[in-house]
């Protein structure tokens, strides 16, 4: 679980008690200071870091440590909300591959332009649900859709929901569609 911009942790794991993940080990990093990276998630990538990098780096290593764990990748469940729904979402597209699935509240993929060569490997069907507000005051409705496509030509079971006018926030409603669709029993 990614918290956004201003969370924390504790924060996030928080969410957990709506969610359909009795049983599951839940991990949660923090992010310095709390912000995983300075500026916009589609500001110039040179802005960003080297925040960024070692944001990815700091996922990254958590999967590793979640592995050795004795979690396999096909039984990893990613979430985050606002900047830690773009981390979750650019980290997992960088490195795609059958995950349990994933929860992107709010996020589109990082950068002032999407480069394709960023992303890497065959999701192989895994589920992502993906929410969003329009118009959002950080991530703009454009920006979750090239995301959308990105993720299904690498192979991810995309769904994408928006809410007119919603403001930035999650809602009950983005809770149950999480519970149905990615933690709904089957797939764990």
């Amino acid at each position: 679980m990614i918290h956004g911009r201003g969370g924390t942790a504790a924060n996030i794991m928080g969410l957990s008690r709506e969610l359909n993940v009795e049983g599951m080990a839940i991990y949660a990093p923090e992010a310095t200071n709390n912000s995983w990276y300075p500026y916009s998630f589609m500001a110039p990538d040179e802005q960003n870091q080297p925040s960024l990098n070692s944001a990815l780096e700091t996922i990254s290593s958590l999967v590793k440590q979640i592995i050795v764990d004795g979690i396999p990748a096909d039984k990893i469940y990613f979430l985050g909300f606002s900047q830690g729904a773009c981390l979750t979402l650019e980290y997992i597209t960088r490195n795609a591959k059958r995950y349990g699935g994933a929860v992107i509240f709010t996020g589109g993929l990082i950068g002032e332009k999407l480069i394709a060569d960023h992303y890497k490997g065959d999701f192989a069907g895994t589920p992502v649900l993906i929410t969003t507000g329009t118009p959002d005051p950080h991530v703009p409705l454009i920006r979750v859709e090239e995301s959308v496509e990105i993720l299904k030509r690498h192979k991810a079971e995309v769904t994408l929901k928006v809410y007119p006018g919603r403001p930035h926030t999650i809602t009950q409603e983005e809770i149950d569609l999480a519970n149905q669709i990615i933690f709904d029993g089957n797939n764990q």
